[in-house]
């Protein structure tokens, strides 16, 4: 059995799923094959990118989360929102409006994600200084990048940032926080409302920390829903009083889940790309050497960033508009210097710093075909003797997504040469298969139901 390597928030429900392919087709780290008419996920690979879950005309695929209801073990219950998510709603609903919300649901407080962006910004120019020899140094902010690093370009980890996300830099001042207060740690819990897989399997399993300071996960579609109906219905306003007055995020702060809200802020050649296919593309290049002389790299795997995740509600484009408009309007604001209130997170800087370095990213490779290196060579040589045979049509139809994957597949024992169409068909040629075992092999793939006529089915003859 193949060693399971990530936590994945991405699930398959076997009872839904219809065997249509699509998800197999779209998965960038072709982590996704059919056997028995169903879609099955292959752990190692899977980066919990949520392409798949997008492609699904069936809604065979969820997005786990926790009960909400379990905020409620906790006495202090803080909603750690991402920027993106105050998008979602048309302007003229106020942030004070939703936070309202989120208290009658039950949180005690509300803590935007990328208020602790700030010191991680001073954090990041000091790591750029000090690493300027290692190029280009790419962002860890997101998290579907990160393990498509370590399982598709292992030989890039060393370029990955080794400091915290923006999630887990504002969680840590929560928490340091209330235990100044003298608040017992056991009853504060923290939520995080995620636009996107990725971000649940991070905190379920993070990469380069023992452990995270969320509690929970809860999806934001899930909690979008919630307040936008509540407003509909005229609840909100409601506990708008015990809302503490804190400084607003700053302009860049605002921006920094969009596209470029990194690149845009360090010296040197900075790129941004968004969607995982170009950043695919471009790290392909990158691993080849084909491109050089880059100092930071801001990679998402999602269309727009976060306003594009699986799990926002709104159209990414409007998000990011009106995310801009308001960063332009808190910096005009800022200009005539009408925001005065209080930014504690600063009082902080000190600790969040020491606290900002997470550990080594260590490479996992997909394409490992054994352990034993001298075995791994010889396998190796059998892919390569396999795919003289196979057509390089890659047409699906095997039940892996390319010929290559389906000689892999062999060479690991999990599928046979057979499954390849194209093989069948010379063997049935050579009578080295006949018309019967050749539909067993496709059954086997597809399943029975779509070999199995319907009742009263008219056949058309042309």
């Amino acid at each position: 059995m193949a060693e399971k390597y990530f936590h994945h928030a991405l699930k398959f429900r076997r009872e839904v799923c219809i065997g249509c392919s699509h998800c197999m087709n779209v998965c960038p780290t072709q982590a996704i094959r059919i056997h028995s008419g169903k879609a099955e996920l292959t752990d190692n690979r899977c980066v919990d990118c949520g392409k798949c879950y997008m492609a699904c005309p069936v809604g065979a695929i969820i997005v786990e989360q926790d009960d909400f209801s379990q905020i409620f073990m906790y006495r202090h219950r803080i909603a750690l929102i991402p920027g993106v998510l105050l998008g979602q709603f048309p302007g003229k609903v106020t942030n004070m409006q939703i936070y309202s919300v989120l208290l009658d649901m039950g949180f005690t407080e509300v803590e935007e994600v990328e208020k602790g962006t700030g010191i991680l910004r001073m954090a990041m120019d000091s790591y750029l200084q000090e690493n300027h020899h290692l190029k280009p140094l790419i962002s860890s902010f997101c998290p579907a990048i990160v393990r498509l690093i370590q399982v598709r370009f292992p030989s890039l980890t060393e370029n990955i940032m080794l400091l915290k996300a923006p999630l887990d830099v504002t969680a840590t001042y929560i928490r340091k926080k209330y235990a100044e207060m003298g608040v017992d740690p056991k009853e504060v819990g923290i939520y995080y409302i995620t636009p996107c897989a990725a971000k649940i399997a991070a905190v379920k399993s993070p990469v380069g920390d023992k452990f995270s300071q969320i509690d929970g996960v809860i999806n934001m579609d899930v909690i979008f829903n919630k307040v936008y109906t509540a407003m509909k219905q005229g609840f909100a306003g409601k506990n708008q009083c015990s809302l503490p007055v804190s400084a607003p995020l700053k302009p860049f702060q605002q921006l920094w889940t969009l596209t470029e809200g990194e690149a845009s802020l360090f010296p040197g050649r900075s790129l941004a790309i968004d969607e995982i296919s170009n950043v695919i593309e471009f790290l392909e290049k990158l691993e080849n050497e084909e491109t050089c002389d880059i100092n930071f790299l801001e990679l998402r795997a999602c269309d727009q960033s976060c306003a594009g995740g699986i799990l926002a509600s709104g159209n990414r484009f409007f998000t990011v508009e009106r995310l801009r408009k308001t960063a332009i309007e808190t910096a005009a604001k800022e200009d005539t210097k009408v925001v005065e209130a209080s930014n504690d997170i600063l009082n902080h800087t000190q600790h969040l710093l020491q606290n900002m370095a997470v550990s080594k990213v260590l490479p996992r490779a997909m394409d490992k075909l054994d352990e034993d290196m001298k075995m791994a060579m010889l396998k190796m040589q059998m892919v390569r003797e396999i795919m003289k045979t196979l057509p390089y049509v890659d047409c699906g139809l095997c039940g892996a997504p390319t010929c290559r994957a389906l000689a892999q597949d062999i060479v690991q024992g999990k599928a046979k040469i057979t499954n390849c169409i194209f093989i069948q068909k010379k063997y049935e040629q050579k009578n080295w298969l006949n018309p019967q075992e050749t539909m067993d092999i496709l059954k086997q793939v597809w399943g029975d139901d779509k070999f199995t006529d319907p009742d009263n089915t008219k056949f058309v003859t042309l």
